[in-house]
Order: C-alpha cells, then sequence, then structure tokens
C-alpha cells in the first residue's frame, strides 16, 4: 500500500535534515495516515478508508463523507473513493 491518503491525495514530501553545522541530509515527511471506517448517509453503510488526519478532520467539517466526496475533484480521490462517490451521485 501506497502511504496516500485516499481522500485527499496527500502523500509523501521530501526535504532536507539540516544539522546545526547545516549539513544536508535526504529525510521523508509523512502523512498522518488513520484507518477509519466513514458512515455513508445514502448508501445506508460503513466504508473503510486510509485518511489523513487533516482529511478526517475535512469531512466532519463539511458535514460527511458524502458531501466531502461530491465536493471533491476526482484527481484526488483513490480508484475506490471515485467508485463510491460514483454510486453517491447515482442515487
Amino acid at each position: 500500500m501506497s502511504r496516500q491518503c485516499e481522500l485527499s491525495g496527500k502523500g509523501v514530501m521530501t526535504g532536507n535534515n539540516v544539522s546545526h553545522a547545516k549539513n544536508r541530509t535526504k529525510r521523508r515527511f509523512l502523512p498522518n495516515l488513520c484507518n477509519v471506517s466513514l458512515a455513508s448517509d445514502k448508501l445506508n453503510q460503513t466504508i473503510r478508508f486510509k485518511v489523513s488526519a487533516h482529511a478526517l478532520r475535512s469531512v466532519e467539517h463539511v458535514g460527511g463523507l458524502d458531501n466531502y466526496l461530491i465536493k471533491a475533484k476526482n484527481s484526488n480521490l483513490s480508484v475506490k473513493a471515485r467508485k463510491i462517490k460514483k454510486k453517491i451521485l447515482s442515487i
């Protein structure tokens, strides 16, 4: 599994560790991913996602999984999330 959020598309970033002597070595910044079950009101089921903490707060702020998926861009969503979005829009 890739270290990428299924809803927001946040992934691993790279940068430098900078020591006190200004020596630079490569490092990775990993997103804060959580395995979460989110409830869909329209589909009447819970769906498991690997979501960043930031996206989880956004889902709660917007008013649930259904509203978040409807407003989200398809380019940010995973294949699984796109299929669920398509089901929600068809209902």
